[in-house]
């Protein structure tokens, strides 16, 4: 029994894995020279830049599964408690901090204390968590509405929603409050802030994530009798099951299409494909990154988040990328649409002045260098009326598998999703070999 895994992100290692746990051999193939998929690194002078700044919470416990399984879990910091500075221009930072009581009580002290918001609206923010907490994320009615509707019907204001839950969703789903899924933004809001105490923990990592991601992933795939091809071009895959790659069929038992979207559309043969066709309803969101390096420390915090600003979170890299003087921080902007055409040097000139007004110690700094990194298909949009267009593992044709954030995993599209549905995929494919071996 042989399975083909056709794409190398989260979603295909963590399938790679799971059934090389299960003594099932897997060929991955990959078309980029490295592991990881929209997760990886590149050298950049003396630097290592992540192509984008990601982040887990505790309550992602698949993710760190494959962490563990990866011998890398190490290579990442949790907070010991949710706390996140947030800055505002001309006024003092504020503080996102759980409080050591039990779920729910554990957000009320700080959000009783969050002085972007009048006290008018942090009461009434408190009455919108409690009528989010009691919404079913998997009801198909909440899929039609979007988040900022909701939460506008219950009494939160523009602001609020900007300065509150925007803090949250936009980061989670990759989109604005008022643009996002209710179902899905419930999810996000019951499962991390609403559910255990320390569900919203925020992990980084502290190496890059070619060394996070990429690299164990191939050592442990190698050492458990996989094979990995990277550099390879699938060409098609036909209902035998056959993968063709750069020409030449490779048969195998089982296939798994851990790619966008797109590329499983196009790929797979119409025999696999739903009929009719709704994954092009997706579509795709960008994420922007935009780099920083200054001559001098101007941030303290590991991290942070920004309100009446452009800046939505930021990130001190400095000692991740190998940065020796100086202090290197990314500037990380979801749902980014409008910065995503933006020449870099229009970028920084929005930018570095923002910094400065978020940062005093950044007025008085020199910007050594600015970059910006782009993804313009970061994630699926994940509007309202998505969650239908979501496929599950499982295609019209026996023994042609899907995985990937962007398919029905009940998460957002982020890396956590990303291995739900490898291992997802990876279940189903034992139960078609199974079939196999009794035929």
């Amino acid at each position: 029994m042989s399975v083909v895994i056709v794409g190398g992100g989260l979603a295909g290692i963590s399938a790679a894995i799971a059934l090389q746990e299960s003594g099932v051999p897997v060929t991955l193939v990959e078309a980029r020279p490295w592991l990881g998929g929209a997760t990886h690194s590149f050298a950049r002078g003396e630097l290592r830049v992540d192509n984008g700044q990601h982040v887990f919470l505790r309550c992602c416990t698949a993710y760190q599964g494959l962490l563990r399984r990866l011998r890398a879990e190490h290579l990442v910091e949790v907070q010991d408690r949710f706390d996140v500075p947030v800055l505002r221009p001309g006024a003092a930072a504020a503080r996102l901090r759980r409080a050591d009581l039990p779920s729910p009580l554990h957000l009320l002290p700080t959000l009783a204390r969050y002085t972007p918001l009048p006290p008018v609206d942090r009461l009434r923010a408190v009455r919108a968590a409690i009528g989010l907490a009691r919404l079913d994320p998997a009801d198909p009615a909440l899929d039609m509405v979007s988040a900022g509707r909701w939460l506008a019907g219950h009494g939160q204001r523009a602001w609020a929603r900007q300065a509150l839950w925007g803090v949250f969703l936009t980061s989670a789903l990759n989109a604005d409050p008022d643009d996002a899924a209710l179902g899905l933004s419930a999810m996000v809001c019951r499962r991390a802030l609403l559910g255990r105490a320390d569900a919203a923990d925020i992990g980084v990592p502290v190496v890059p994530l070619e060394e996070l991601h990429g690299g164990p992933a191939l050592r442990r795939i190698a050492e458990m009798g996989g094979t990995v091809r990277l550099k390879a071009k699938v060409e098609a895959v036909t209902t035998d099951p056959k993968v063709v790659v750069d020409g030449v069929p490779i048969a195998a038992d089982a296939v798994i299409m851990a790619v966008p979207h797109e590329t499983a559309a196009r790929l797979l043969p119409a025999q696999a494909l739903p009929d009719p066709l709704r994954w092009p309803e997706l579509d795709a969101s960008p994420i922007v990154n935009v780099h920083v390096v200054y001559d001098r420390t101007v941030m303290d915090a590991p991290f942070a988040a920004a309100v009446a600003s452009p800046v939505q979170w930021v990130f001190d890299r400095t000692a991740v990328s190998g940065l020796r003087r100086g202090q290197y921080l990314a500037v990380s902007l979801s749902a980014a649409d409008r910065w995503i055409d933006m020449p870099a040097a229009e970028l920084r000139s929005r930018f570095v002045p923002e910094l400065r007004r978020l940062l005093p110690a950044a007025r008085g700094a020199r910007v050594r260098e600015l970059f910006v990194t782009r993804e313009r298909r970061a994630t699926f949009r994940q509007r309202p009326g998505t969650a239908a267009a979501r496929p599950g593992a499982a295609t019209r044709a026996p023994g042609l598998f899907l995985a990937g954030a962007w398919t029905d995993t009940g998460w957002p599209d982020t890396m956590e999703g990303a291995v739900r549905s490898g291992v997802t995929a990876a279940r189903l494919v034992r139960r078609h070999l199974e079939g196999v071996r009794d035929r």
